[in-house]
């Protein structure tokens, strides 16, 4: 074929301005040097771009390319490393016109552990001792590793996020111990012990900020790196002079008195603790002098600080295993930063700071400016509606007045229940299903506010406001439903909960609702009419870098004991089926990244914690930008409306109800002990918008398996009728405390 000149010179002038243009990228094996050599991690990547591993790995293999702003961002970091890590140059003696010879392969890494990627050893190092410039060298105490692969196929590399950079060359935090010789040494992760010099404790705060190179780096660009974390063992409170437990009036105190000698030297060392003093979770730290922080974190289990609802054992473990397992947890979620709930607010400030540096000014200099998509660095008031009893909004309202759903909005999880039906009864089993990481997918993709309400008198409903609405919804009739584009169902509305209410109860008037809530009874096919809104024009999707951080340490950690995303259902069901005991250590870790969810936007709505507070008054919370219990109310609006979406549609396709609502655990009667038995399967496909099995966030494992009888007899003998059998279905478990005998 002959083309033409001028063709020839169209076509070419067509390629560079696609160059020039940013939609052409370096090779696909360039991409994978150029992300390795920078030791970025994929997970890493698809964080910042805002996309799946999966879209990384597909990019970086050529199957597929990134389009529009994910395009231009891939192609700006790409060049961005090439400058920093170009091509290295052929060898003087290496023949023209060959390849170079590829680099050896790393040294393989440990699966499932933080910070476990090929370290350098000298030549003559003995197995097993690693050493540092600067500190003796010392065996490294390696005990149980953090996780155990199937066996079966060959495992590859866990997905642990690398870090580059030489401040935090140790990791985000170490161990302190003394062992049976008197000497004091920190466990970090990866295996690694380093002697520690220092006698005292502001000596040991000197030595982790000068030497120890512990740390994390930001999580977003305007951000704080992490600062370390020190977990000190008892042997090491009694080293260092401090009481190895705290006493009942220290535990309710939450900290050791002000006139403990280990206070006075900090403060003859100038240096400072936080409010919340020295307590379990202690801050010590000086004024920072620039951009350069002075502050390390103490976490001191023996008082309590890892909390054994979402810790589990993990006081209790050995120095080098607790390194590991709290090691794990910051490189998939963050160094913690206090207890789970803490950790879970201190996330999302993470990656939305409420400051950023401005571009330089007219004089060169830059200043603090608001970050776009934060909460801003000042706490706003919430709507009257979304202020919980006693707020010093509703200072005026009567001592006594009890506020109902025209005054106060209330969007809470389910906990509904009811009779079984004479069909159901025929039945022999209960089975209970639970949906994975349930809030969590709730805050997924959701648009929130971020500024302060703004009130509106009749408004038209917008689904994408997000706000608080006074409407009337009672009107809303379960037992016709639109459940697809010109699709409606006719279904028993009696054996159904109300969307709208926690209890399940049909609303008898005008009530408040988060926006999700509103917009469901749209879906729904029904006319929505608010009387009056406080709506927040200034919103955004706040959560979602936060939800994706958290979804990716819940499918790592879950994958490494053996539960992966890719399963089919009764592989899943048959994975889930002990996945703990494979290794408990991680399964703590799997705990701990449920907690922090939970635990996070349950801070969003703090209430008073003591402190002589009295109904009326301000508490410390609400000096927070990040108290915010319209945020709240959002997910869990969210959350329930997800899954009366699911039951709508399970119900329509099979004419199945649910028993008992707890949460995110639904309970049906069914004839087999399996959820297999009623979820409506096809070909291994599930029903589309229903329930699916799958270890992902928002699909629904195996919760526990009673029999029918077992159910009766329980409402029977306590006298209930709707006593809420999703609350003892995992071991069918019940006492007259929980029923309230």
């Amino acid at each position: 074929m002959t083309h033409q000149p001028d063709e020839l010179f169209s076509a070419v002038d067509s390629l560079l301005a696609a160059v020039d243009g940013g939609t052409v990228l370096p090779a696909p094996t360039e991409r994978v040097r150029l992300r390795e050599a920078a030791g970025l991690t994929q997970a890493a990547i698809a964080q910042a771009l805002g996309v799946r591993v999966p879209s990384i790995t597909a990019w970086e293999a050529g199957r597929a390319e990134p389009k529009g702003e994910r395009l231009e961002a891939y192609r700006r970091l790409l060049d961005g490393l090439a400058h920093r890590y170009p091509q290295p140059a052929s060898p003087p003696d290496s023949n023209p016109g060959f390849p170079p010879s590829p680099p050896p392969p790393p040294a393989p890494s440990r699966p499932g552990l933080a910070g476990t990627g090929p370290q350098a050893m000298p030549v003559d190092a003995k197995p097993g001792v690693m050493q540092r410039p600067g500190h003796a060298a010392r065996p490294a105490r390696t005990g149980t590793p953090l996780s155990r692969r199937p066996t079966g196929k060959a495992a590859g590399p866990a997905s642990v996020e690398a870090d580059d950079d030489l401040r935090f060359e140790n990791g985000p935090l170490a161990v302190i111990d003394v062992d049976t010789a008197g000497q004091v040494l920190a466990y970090c992760v990866g295996g690694l012990v380093l002697d520690v010099p220092a006698k005292s404790i502001p000596a040991l705060v000197d030595w982790t900020l000068k030497e120890a190179k512990l740390g994390q780096p930001k999580l977003s660009g305007p951000g704080k790196d992490a600062d370390p974390l020190l977990v000190l063992t008892p042997s090491a409170l009694e080293r260092y002079g401090l009481p190895a437990a705290l006493t009942e009036d220290e535990r309710l105190a939450g900290r050791i008195p002000e006139g403990h000698k280990v206070i006075k030297q900090l403060a003859r060392a100038e240096w400072k603790l936080t409010k919340r003093g020295f307590g379990p979770w202690a801050r010590i730290y000086r004024p920072a002098q620039g951009s350069e922080r002075m502050c390390v974190q103490l976490c001191i289990p023996s008082w309590n600080a890892l909390d054994t609802r979402h810790w589990g054992h993990a006081a209790q473990l050995p120095p080098a295993e607790l390194a590991r397992l709290l090691g794990t947890f910051a490189s998939r979620v963050m160094t913690p930063r206090g207890s789970t709930a803490v950790t879970g607010l201190e996330l999302m400030t993470a990656f939305h700071p409420p400051t950023r540096a401005s571009e330089p000014g007219a004089d060169g200099k830059r200043h603090s400016e608001h970050n776009p998509g934060s909460l801003g660095k000042d706490p706003v008031d919430c709507a009257p509606c979304e202020a919980p009893d006693g707020h010093p909004l509703l200072a005026g309202l009567p001592r006594f007045h009890v506020r109902g759903p025209a005054e106060k909005l209330f969007e809470e999880a389910y906990d509904w229940a009811r009779p079984m039906t004479d069909a159901e009864c025929t039945l022999r089993h209960l089975v209970g299903i639970d949906v994975n990481m349930a809030f969590a997918a709730g805050a997924n993709g959701l648009v929130v506010g971020l500024g302060e309400p703004t009130q509106v008198k009749q408004p038209v409903f917008d689904p994408k406001l997000p706000g608080s609405w006074l409407v009337d919804l009672s009107h809303v009739d379960l037992s016709r439903v639109k459940v697809g584009k010109d699709k409606w169902a006719d279904l028993d509305a009696s054996l159904l909960p109300s969307p709208f209410t926690p209890k399940g109860e049909r609303p008898e008037g005008p009530a408040w609702y988060a926006t999700p809530t509103v917009a469901y009874a749209q879906e729904l096919g029904y006319d929505v009419r608010p009387v009056e809104a406080w709506v927040r024009y200034d919103n955004g999707r706040y959560l979602d870098s936060w939800y994706n951080r958290l979804r990716d340490a819940y499918l790592a950690t879950m994958a490494d004991l053996g539960v992966g995303a890719d399963l089919s259902p009764a592989d899943f069901l048959a994975a889930m089926d002990g996945y703990r005991q494979r290794d408990p250590q991680l399964a703590i870790v799997v705990s701990a990244v449920k907690a922090t969810v939970k635990g996070g936007l349950g801070k969003l709505r703090e209430r008073p914690r003591g402190e002589g507070w009295k109904p009326g008054q301000p508490w410390r919370a609400l000096s927070r930008p990040t108290w915010r219990p319209d945020i709240r109310a959002a997910v869990i609006s969210r959350t329930r409306i997800n899954l009366h979406r699911k039951l709508v549609k399970h119900a329509a396709f099979t004419g199945q109800y649910p028993v008992a609502i707890l949460s995110d655990c639904v309970v049906y009667a069914a004839d087999g002990e399996s959820p297999l038995d009623f979820l409506p399967y096809r070909d291994g496909k599930p029903l589309p918008g229903g329930f699916k099995l799958g270890v992902n966030p928002g699909l629904v494992k195996h919760e526990g398996t009673q029999s029918v009888l077992w159910g009766e007899g329980v409402r029977e003998q306590f006298n209930a009728p709707e006593l809420n059998l999703a609350r003892y279905i995992k071991d069918g478990t019940v006492t007259d405390q929980d029923t309230g005998e």
